[in-house]
């Protein structure tokens, strides 16, 4: 670290899209809507899932924990992100890109366990509805949420450190426009093979089980909605799994491509894009994925929305 204790003084410069001047009011646009869908969307659904007791379930109380892993993953990144692209300040101090560094890894990895946690649940509500008030008990529910963010508090205490430890001789300029890990890893001026092999192992770790837990899920959950013979439970079904589904599709899809590839194969022009989709569209389409096929959420919003009096738990 003694050879680049001047970051400390002079922090970073994300060069984020400052080579397409043209983008900037573009971009600064784009993502200034999608954050206050985000903000608005997610802030909903927390709020509907505290104050209507009818929606005082597991799948609503880790949805409630998605929506707010989603608000503060956009809320680390966004307002930076805007700040640069609106001026001619590219810069980040280097504790701030620390901080954003450690609390982006720590919400995005937790989020990759929490869905797997997500997929487990739907599970037990198609193939053991009978049992699913036993099996999903407030208590397991919490276990497995504490797990979720254990698992994403572990992988930045272990990887954070290591980036960050990089020998850079001097480099100041992150070609992202966030203190991600790959961005920092390609600017230091030393072997990283090293590092990179820790953290695809990590990657694996916390994607790949993840994403074949939830594949088997899946897996059981088509095959119990084949042996259901009417077509309105077959539908049932799905309709409590789609929406789950689709965002799974969507975060793995871009996060698995981004990740599970070595930093010198890494093309940044389609990593920052990629960056792009996963924390800032894909954090404001969550919220209308759970509620345009949600009856439940919808039915607590009107509700709410024409001043009547939430159910209350008995």
């Amino acid at each position: 670290m003694g050879r680049d204790n001047d970051s400390y003084q002079q922090g970073f410069i994300l060069l984020g899209f400052s080579d397409r001047p043209q983008l900037e009011i573009i971009l600064f646009a784009f993502i200034l809507v999608f954050y206050i869908l985000t903000l608005a969307g997610n802030t909903a659904i927390i709020l509907l899932s505290i104050m209507d007791a009818r929606l005082h379930t597991p799948m609503y109380f880790f949805l409630g924990n998605l929506s707010f892993l989603d608000l503060c993953f956009t809320t680390t990144i966004v307002p930076q992100l805007l700040w640069n692209l609106w001026g001619p300040e590219k810069t980040i101090s280097y504790y701030g890109c620390v901080s954003q560094l450690y609390i982006y890894m720590v919400l995005g990895s937790t989020e990759c366990v929490l869905l797997a946690v997500m997929s487990y649940d739907r599970y037990v509500a198609v193939c053991r509805p009978l049992h699913y008030t036993v099996v999903m008990h407030p208590r397991l529910c919490l276990q497995l949420v504490t797990v979720s963010w254990l698992c994403g508090f572990l992988n930045s205490f272990v990887m954070c450190p290591q980036t960050m430890q990089l020998p850079r001789c001097g480099r100041h300029t992150v070609d992202h426009f966030l203190c991600e890990m790959p961005a920092l890893i390609a600017m230091s001026c030393e072997d990283t093979m090293l590092v990179e092999a820790f953290a695809f192992a990590l990657g694996v770790a916390l994607l790949l089980v993840p994403l074949s837990l939830i594949l088997i899920s899946y897996g059981m959950i088509a095959a119990a909605v084949v042996r259901i013979k009417s077509a309105a439970g077959r539908k049932k079904a799905f309709n409590t799994c789609s929406s789950h589904l689709t965002v799974v599709s969507l975060f793995y899809g871009t996060i698995i491509y981004m990740y599970l590839q070595p930093a010198n194969s890494y093309s940044q022009d389609q990593g920052k894009f990629l960056t792009l989709f996963y924390t800032i569209v894909t954090p404001s389409v969550n919220p209308l994925i759970y509620t345009l096929r949600n009856k439940d959420v919808k039915g607590a919003m009107k509700r709410i929305l024409k001043g009547e009096k939430v159910a209350k738990e008995t």
